[in-house]
């Protein structure tokens, strides 16, 4: 039994079980804690013999949701304004299809970030990067698959459209979504002498089917 010249009064005493479980809990939570940062670490870090040996597991922690676009030691700022479009077609009463308007998801944001003195990272990064995680990952001459990250970066794509768009338009229901992306290259300062920029390009991707699966757990 605790002595009470030992306890100052009111305070919380803990059982020996409670004080196992809570430091069980602690080392499992620091544990996680390292792993995951050593991962993002290995990452960004210059290709070594650890990362080389574990890249299989490091993907797996840090794509696609904790991608990071710069490498240790070496930025690597943005060399182009890249927008992403989306447009929908729906199914009406009787069956009909009908292809809707390109919707600007990138202007979206772009609108959200203008004048805001504290844009989130969702509003300026999010986006971007899952572009960025496709591009990666697919030959842009026919949208065929480059690496084992394809599909997964299909559905990350088109499960943040869906997610601003929603599961219907004008109360008829998504079947396909596509995508267009329009890639211009960030101008030279006026006095740097260099040649301007090419034209804007224009990539289209073929129309995805939506189903149920592609909203479970959105909100």
């Amino acid at each position: 039994m605790a002595d009470s010249t030992d306890t100052p009064a009111g305070a919380r005493v803990w059982s020996r079980p409670a004080q196992l479980v809570l430091g069980l809990a602690a080392v499992v939570l620091l544990t996680g804690t390292g792993l995951f940062l050593g991962a993002v670490f290995l990452h960004v870090a210059p290709a070594n013999t650890v990362s080389r040996q574990y890249r299989e597991q490091i993907d797996g922690v840090v794509y696609p949701e904790f991608e990071q676009n710069w490498k240790l030691f070496a930025p690597n700022p943005l060399q182009q304004n890249v927008s992403l479009d989306a447009r929908v077609r729906t199914v009406a009463g009787g069956g009909a299809t009908e292809t809707h308007d390109w919707l600007g998801l990138t202007a979206r944001d772009i609108a959200a970030i203008r004048g805001n003195p504290a844009p989130s990272h969702v509003d300026q990064n999010l986006l971007r990067r899952a572009w960025d995680f496709y591009d990666g990952s697919h030959n842009p001459q026919d949208e065929t698959l480059t690496n084992s990250r394809g599909k997964l970066a299909e559905e990350y794509l088109k499960r943040i459209a869906l997610q601003r768009i929603g599961r219907s338009v004008d109360g008829e229901r998504i079947l396909e979504i596509q995508f267009r992306v329009t890639s211009a290259t960030v101008p030279p300062p006026s006095w740097s002498g260099e040649a301007p920029p090419p034209e804007p390009k224009t990539r289209e991707l073929p129309w995805w089917p939506v189903d149920d699966a592609d909203f479970r757990g959105l909100g």
